[in-house]
């Protein structure tokens, strides 16, 4: 009788460790939108203005504008899974507006 509980006990085990280390993979292979704020923020040195998820076909992607050290908005997207992001490219380039601020004289 003890040895068919070890046994239980032990497929219980293997099982179980078999469901985490399945949701760890998951979750490592998917971005959050704070990770890919992140990532952007490293990448170009910049301050983010905005982030929001969209969906692209049947994925996901967040689309981030950030505003770089030397003055040009940005709009950068991240793919919500990790094996997809080589590295954001840019999506939208803006250059900056001079006198922004100012108003025009007639």
């Amino acid at each position: 009788m003890t040895t068919y509980k070890n046994f239980i006990f032990a497929l219980l085990i293997s099982i179980l460790s078999g469901v985490a280390s399945a949701v760890a993979a998951q979750s490592a292979e998917s971005v959050t939108m704070d990770q890919a704020v992140l990532q952007v923020q490293q990448e170009t040195r910049g301050k983010v203005l905005s982030a929001e998820q969209r969906g692209v076909g049947r994925r996901q992607e967040y689309r981030i504008k950030v505003l770089t050290p030397d003055g040009h908005v940005r709009v950068m997207a991240v793919s919500s899974e990790a094996s997809k992001n080589p590295a954001p490219a840019p999506s939208i380039k803006i250059p900056p507006v001079k006198n922004a601020g100012s108003k025009e004289r007639h």
